[in-house]
């Protein structure tokens, strides 16, 4: 059991140390850094390489920013099986959406309740 926790710990940081490295040496601003993370976890996931990281690391793969895009990318993949090219949109939305419509939830209880910045 510590070795799991072990290993979620440094693979989830090994992740993070990769996106502050896009800020501080590539330069690249929050929304890009988001951006290439979610498009390798997308890219991993349809090299069938997302899902033993996951079974490796647990909640170290499956909690950064990297596993939205494995859910885009797992989702699209299942309904383009069982529903053709249509399925590549209604997959994506459909895996994510619970994550989707929290966020913007939230993110608006929170501009209601805090004063904004900008």
């Amino acid at each position: 059991m510590l070795a799991m926790f072990f290993w979620a710990f440094v693979i989830g940081g090994l992740i993070c140390v990769i996106g502050q490295l896009l800020f501080d040496v590539a330069k690249l601003s929050p929304g890009h850094t988001m951006s290439v993370l979610v498009t390798a976890g997308a890219v991993l996931s349809g090299l069938g390489l997302y899902e033993p990281l996951v079974n490796f690391a647990g909640a170290g793969a499956t909690i950064p920013i990297t596993s939205f895009g494995n859910s885009l990318a797992t989702g699209a993949m299942q309904e383009v099986q069982r529903h053709g090219i249509v399925g590549v949109l209604t997959g994506m939305f459909e895996v994510t959406s619970s994550g989707i419509s929290a966020a913007i939830i939230f993110g608006f209880i929170g501009s209601l309740l805090f004063k904004p910045k900008g």
